[in-house]
């Protein structure tokens, strides 16, 4: 290769260089064979995903989230992490790294339900258990934004205990796990 050929590369290499560079600082989103192996750092880039997809390289379920979901739920840090570990998920919305851990029966794969018509099981129990103060969420389902309760036999909502959050999930059960140092 002569000199001259040699220059035109470096320059035509730098180039691409500063273009990939200005395309990154612009919040470009990442190409599709970019990997990641911290969450913190795929969310970022990823902006809002429902679940990790191919472009994240690390584990299902990092410590890191883990032990955030332990916090948020004001569970001593000395206290096993595996629970959190084992039962929980995670997912990115508006580049942060936000858990939801499936004790207790939520629904964290759900997307919350705003239907302010009631159900047949609602409609059915209030008919069993006239003037009920409230609907157990085994008739209501977990995916309901809503508190009801029975006036006579006619199902009414008594108030919303929650909303969506951005993506549509519950927004109770759904955790901002802050990166750590």
């Amino acid at each position: 290769m002569g000199c001259k050929t040699v220059r035109m590369t470096v320059r035509l290499a730098t180039l691409i260089a500063i273009l990939l560079i200005a395309e990154r600082a612009s919040g470009a989103p990442p190409t599709p064979h970019e990997r990641f192996a911290d969450p913190f750092s795929y969310c970022a880039a990823v902006g809002s995903i429902d679940m990790p997809d191919a472009r994240y390289a690390g584990p299902a379920m990092p410590e890191s989230v883990a032990r955030g979901l332990q916090k948020a739920f004001e569970v001593p840090a000395d206290r096993p992490v595996e629970p959190f570990a084992i039962n929980s998920i995670w997912r990115c919305m508006n580049g942060k790294v936000y858990a939801c851990s499936f004790g207790a029966n939520l629904p964290c794969t759900a997307k919350a339900s705003t239907d302010r018509k009631p159900t047949r099981a609602i409609v059915g129990y209030c008919q069993e258990e006239p003037d009920a103060d409230f609907v157990p969420v085994v008739v209501t389902g977990r995916e309901t934004i809503y508190e009801w309760f029975c006036r006579g036999a006619l199902p009414v909502i008594k108030k919303a205990f929650t909303q969506p959050d951005a993506r549509g999930f519950l927004s109770n059960i759904w955790f901002e796990i802050p990166a750590t140092e």
